[in-house]
């Protein structure tokens, strides 16, 4: 039985423990900064979770062999690096760093610790229709680019609407659309069809800076793609895969449960697969497999696959922030 911890204590995480637990893990830690918001989160799960307010003593104490980690994003690097110096596995919502130098600390604590794991929870990547996205588009004889679109009016906006500034809406916590929604389209970019031999971000910038939505330009040597993504207006339109006489139509790119392969004929096939009750269950069902054989050279060639992934997402995120002349008081961390 696999034993975790959490730190984070919002929506998000629920689903996660949710998850987790119906596959037999156990929740055994929480960790928050007000032990009130601890206690009460906590007490959703069981009366054998314990509770913190300081992370040493989280990591040092809790009994636990994996952390997940829901924190808001500038935090999650620290957070993480933490919980490897202190002998954790770890589950990380995405985006895992703020930067490429900071995922470069974290790569070189992995080296340096061989026996642990590292996973960005990319719940998406792991959905058998994400595959399916893949292998559909490997078929295409010609790839003629693709638009991507997730769009989804946040909840916080009207806070900000207000004059307040949510995390998810603030530079110093490397908020902002893109890192928040369009890490997801850029997921899909870098799997589908590698990394771009250029990237542009054209943002619609809120009155802090931070880009509330956006429209992003990938050029590859024989098409391009186009990632629309935003959190200030919702958007219902599919997204699309161009092949040659073929169009691959995606209900949402974001939370996939319909493709529909258009061909020649403009005759539409239904692409199907089962799709979980809890959208996170796929991704924690992958880690599992992995963490229940942690000797295995398939497990630590499992998790380097995906870091390389992890690693290239990162780093295009950076890329098309800079474009667009969006910093984070993170990115003036020379060394970390």
């Amino acid at each position: 039985m696999i034993k975790f911890g959490i730190i984070g204590t919002n929506w998000i995480t629920k689903q996660f423990i949710e998850a987790a637990q119906s596959i037999g893990w156990r929740l055994t830690s929480v960790y928050s900064r007000k032990i009130a918001t601890a206690q009460q989160f906590a007490g959703q799960f069981g009366t054998t979770v314990n509770t913190y307010t300081d992370l040493p003593a989280f990591f040092d104490q809790g009994d636990f062999s994996v952390v997940y980690i829901a924190s808001p994003n500038s935090l999650h690097f620290s957070q993480s690096q933490q919980a490897l110096q202190a002998g954790k596995n770890v589950i990380v919502e995405k985006p895992s760093c703020s930067n490429p130098t900071e995922m470069k600390a974290i790569v070189k604590l992995l080296r340096q610790n061989p026996s642990l794991y590292y996973f960005e929870a990319a719940r998406h990547f792991h959905e058998p229709l994400f595959k399916k996205v893949a292998q559909q588009i490997r078929k295409f004889a010609i790839i003629q680019g693709a638009n991507l679109t997730y769009m989804k009016y946040s909840s916080r906006y009207d806070e900000f609407l207000a004059g307040a500034e949510p995390n998810v809406f603030s530079l110093d916590f490397s908020g902002g659309a893109l890192q928040d929604l369009g890490v997801y389209l850029v997921y899909n970019a870098i799997s589908w069809f590698g990394y771009p031999h250029q990237a542009i971000y054209y943002p619609q910038k809120l009155r802090n800076g931070i880009d509330g939505s956006g429209t992003a330009i990938l050029t590859y040597p024989e098409f391009k793609v186009v990632l629309n993504l935003g959190k200030t207006a919702n958007s219902y339109l599919p997204s699309e895969v161009y092949g040659l006489k073929e169009t691959l139509l995606l209900d949402n790119p974001a939370e996939l449960n319909k493709l529909t392969l258009m061909d020649e004929l403009h005759q539409s096939q239904q692409i199907a697969a089962a799709l979980p009750e809890n959208p996170m269950l796929a991704e924690v069902r992958d880690f599992n497999e992995i963490l229940l054989a942690p000797d295995k050279l398939s497990s630590k060639q499992q998790m380097e696959d995906w870091l390389a992934v992890s690693v290239q997402v990162n780093q295009l995120l950076a890329q098309l922030r800079h474009s667009a002349g969006i910093t984070f008081p993170a990115d003036e961390i020379a060394e970390v």
